[in-house]
């Protein structure tokens, strides 16, 4: 009993020295390692807006457009595609700009992305990129108020991927701000 309780606490610790809480940001970040292969990135936050907003945040050009990017070309479809461009200066299709595949969606409930990696990820990632998703769930908590969860998985248990996970961590929640901001003031972010 003594010994299945000490593992229990170990487990419970090694878990929770990977979850990042900062109060000022309204985003919990949580490194899970248990699967000794792979590592899930979730991030969760609440916004206080409807459930439609956010998932309209998500799903439009208006939308990544004043929370997440300059420039974007949305074919919101199964097997279609979220392109975007960080450079206002910039267009579809140049070098600088990211793919997105949507994998599959159910309305206002989940969403599964895929990224197209380009030249300036590293090399091995490039390598595991057929097995890099990004699930986002949205959750109607009332009807002005939405819990969102990202889910990041397929990143491989290797220093490289471990090394990375707080550049990730950093800039996911800085998108999520800029989300949050957006959706609960109604005034576009420029900080993407």
């Amino acid at each position: 009993m003594t010994k299945n309780l000490l593992s229990f606490v170990m487990i419970c610790i090694s878990v929770v020295s990977f979850a990042q809480t900062n109060p000022s940001t309204r985003i919990v970040s949580v490194i899970d390692s248990s699967d000794t292969k792979n590592m899930v990135l979730k991030q969760t936050f609440i916004v206080n807006v409807a459930v439609d907003s956010v998932w309209n945040a998500y799903t439009t050009k208006k939308g990544w457009e004043n929370w997440a990017t300059s420039i974007a070309e949305i074919d919101f479809k199964i097997n279609g595609t979220i392109q975007t461009n960080y450079n206002k200066d910039g267009k579809i299709g140049d070098a600088a700009t990211i793919t997105l595949h949507i994998v599959n969606y159910v309305p206002k409930t989940m969403l599964t992305l895929q990224a197209e990696l380009t030249k300036n990820f590293p090399e091995f990632m490039k390598e595991d990129e057929k097995d890099l998703y990004n699930v986002i769930l949205f959750e109607k908590i009332s009807p002005t108020k939405t819990k969102v969860t990202s889910f990041g998985i397929g990143y491989k248990y290797t220093e490289k991927y471990r090394s990375l996970m707080q550049f990730f961590i950093k800039g996911n929640e800085q998108s999520y701000l800029n989300l949050i901001s957006y959706l609960e003031t109604g005034k576009p972010s420029n900080k993407y």
